[in-house]
């Protein structure tokens, strides 16, 4: 490190990330100590400390008991930086094309069971509405985080599920070309959402989320009940019933989707188990969020999955709910709460 004329030493332009004695990786040069905001006095933001976005801050985050002394040393197992999810999510994209590319030069969607076609129009194309709600959810966790480092894994989080939303979106439009144009409208699949009783507690515990403005509280019913938990159906149970009916595009396409289910997941346990590290007391706060929800994620299964067993190949409503359930469980283990 070089000297100043009067003697002082000259700090090096990463000097905010302390004494760490190397040159900071690309993934943390880009992503540390973003969040100027986090614990600012008086306020987070540079306007009157009673202005409502400094409250609403000082309430959902710092007022959140899921703290711990300093988080800015959390870091994505995968170390993504912007660059880096791009150019991951373009080779999973181009995969995905050549599913699409096989699929329709195949003629596989005029070749299917028209009763396989009446379940994708009533369990398939109407996830892009929870789905959505997913999406919001993680932005709003990745906006209300208290370091870049989690909002960073939010914010990819929320880009999976759009790419979700797009490609389920992508579909309909294929299916409704060949079968019937009622499949791609929207009022047809806003009201099996907001009317079908088998979707309305999913509904109910989706809205409920939304408005669980607690940053930790939203993060943990997120990421380590709710999304789990329906993934396991939407993704998984979904993927083996287009199996055992015929239809492999589908089948393929829930499975490219658990891939990106399994990082939200590695993600987590990561910032979990670095919470409980650091304060070991945490345990009891995040247990009491998930036995608040746990309860929520498995009625919305319970209710969806005799949805799976209406396909004319079915899959077993019970073993659905027990593999959602289990799944989820073992997860909840594995973060160590």
């Amino acid at each position: 490190m070089t000297t100043t004329p009067a003697g002082r030493r000259k700090q090096r332009t990463w000097s905010q990330f302390g004494e760490v004695k190397r040159k900071p990786t690309p993934y943390e040069a880009v992503t540390g100590k973003f969040h100027y905001h986090f614990r600012r006095e008086p306020a987070p933001f540079e306007l009157d400390p009673a202005t409502p976005i400094n409250t609403w801050y000082l309430n959902n985050r710092e007022g959140s008991p899921f703290q711990v002394d300093d988080w800015e040393a959390f870091r994505d197992p995968y170390k993504l930086t912007y660059r880096d999810y791009v150019a991951m999510q373009h080779e999973r994209e181009i995969f995905v094309d050549s599913l699409v590319d096989r699929s329709e030069a195949s003629g596989l969607v005029g070749g299917l069971d028209p009763a396989w076609v009446a379940t994708l129009a009533d369990v398939f194309v109407p996830l892009r509405f929870p789905i959505h709600v997913l999406q919001m959810v993680s932005l709003y966790v990745g906006q209300m985080a208290p370091s870049s480092y989690i909002t960073n894994c939010a914010h990819f989080q929320a880009a999976d599920e759009m790419r979700r939303i797009q490609r389920i979106a992508y579909w309909t439009k294929v299916l409704a070309n060949t079968h019937g144009d009622d499949i791609a409208e929207t009022a047809r699949s806003r009201d099996i959402w907001e009317s079908d009783p088998a979707w309305q507690p999913l509904r109910k515990a989706l809205e409920t989320l939304l408005i669980s403005y607690d940053w930790g509280e939203a993060f943990t019913a997120l990421c380590v009940v709710v999304k789990p938990t329906v993934d396991t159906l939407f993704n998984d149970c979904l993927s083996d019933l287009a199996a055992q009916n015929g239809d492999r595009f589908v089948a393929e396409l829930a499975a490219e989707f658990a891939r990106d289910s399994a990082r939200s997941r590695d993600w987590t346990q990561a910032l979990t188990t670095y919470a409980l590290e650091r304060d070991p007391s945490l345990s009891e706060v995040l247990e009491g969020w998930v036995s608040k929800w746990v309860p929520v994620a498995d009625e919305a299964v319970a209710a969806l999955a005799p949805a799976l067993g209406q396909a004319p190949v079915p899959l077993d409503p019970a073993a659905v709910v027990k593999r959602a359930v289990a799944t989820r469980d073992e997860f909840i283990i594995g973060t160590a709460i």
